[in-house]
């Protein structure tokens, strides 16, 4: 059994000359990175222009940064912002909220599927296999900069954060303290809704109810950080004096959403007549019309 694990890992990656290479950034880009990669094996198979994949991104990494920023600013911070609006665009200072990100999603999918006229929730069911991987990776870039750290805990597998104060120029006993190491839980948690959602997809495809995969994702992932909060030192000092803390108060209605998307989900069938599907048979492909950008079966 251990008795705790020292982690004592620079946020930094590398410094190159002026650039500072961090692993949140590099953790951050690699979730996209996995993503594009997952979310083009499921257009290929069914049978939707992987094109679309690039479009997409663009939309999600608008909508997840533009979110996550404005979350922190407005769920976690807001009289500091609103007194001070010029910081607000200083990212690379740290403040990102996940739950801001889960609504920047949201809307930049809504427009993707109202520009591109694709189905809201079919998209939305193959959208949260990779953000399944995408979360994975924002923990664990979590994790390297030591920070949403757990309370005080000797379970065996307990972490010091042994630069805890360093990183985050703040004094006190954090480093000599064991600590819930809840980044990895939430990894992990993320790496087992990747493995189901991926294989009810692999399994059903086009037949899946559309809302299914993304009502069980949203059900499962805020139940779970409503449960894991428990375990996290608060983040702000305004939610010591809350019933719940800000993470848990969020997480609610995003629960209801998904409960009321999941078992809802058998009226509606799956993939819609009028889904786009743009790769062509190979006869088609061997003419040198170009393909149409939607076609109905």
């Amino acid at each position: 059994m251990l008795a705790y694990i020292t982690w004592d890992i620079s946020p930094i990656l590398a410094q190159l000359g002026p650039l500072t290479l961090r692993w949140y950034g590099l953790l951050f880009a690699l979730g996209f990175i996995i993503g594009s990669f997952i979310l083009t094996h499921i257009y290929k198979a069914e049978r939707v222009s992987p094109r679309w994949v690039d479009v997409i991104t663009i939309y999600m990494l608008i909508g997840t940064v533009l979110g996550a920023r404005l979350g922190h600013v407005f769920f976690y911070d807001a009289d500091y912002y609103l007194a001070h609006p010029g910081e607000i665009l200083k990212i690379w200072e740290g403040g990102l909220a996940s739950h801001g990100a889960t609504i920047g999603i949201l809307l930049a999918v809504w427009l993707f599927a109202r520009n591109n006229k694709f189905d809201y929730l079919w998209v939305l069911d193959r959208i949260v296999i990779v953000v399944a991987t995408g979360g994975m990776c924002i923990r664990l870039g979590n994790l390297m900069n030591s920070e949403i750290i757990g309370r005080q805990t000797d379970v065996p597998w307990a972490f010091k954060f042994a630069r805890y104060n360093e990183i985050h120029h703040v004094a006190g006993n954090i480093p000599n303290e064991l600590r819930h190491p809840t980044q990895i839980y939430e990894a992990l948690f993320c790496l087992f809704l990747f493995v189901l959602l991926y294989w009810l997809w692999n399994r059903y495809k086009e037949q899946t109810p559309r809302g299914l995969l993304f009502g069980l994702f949203v059900t499962l992932l805020f139940t779970f950080r409503l449960l894991v909060e428990f375990l996290k030192e608060n983040q702000e000092a305004f939610e010591d004096r809350l019933p719940l803390n800000m993470g848990q108060l969020l997480s609610i209605p995003l629960i209801l959403v998904g409960l009321y998307v999941l078992f809802t989900a058998k009226k509606r069938p799956g993939r819609p007549e009028d889904a786009p599907r743009d790769l062509g048979s190979e006869a088609t492909a061997n003419t040198n019309k170009p393909l149409p950008v939607q076609m109905k079966r």
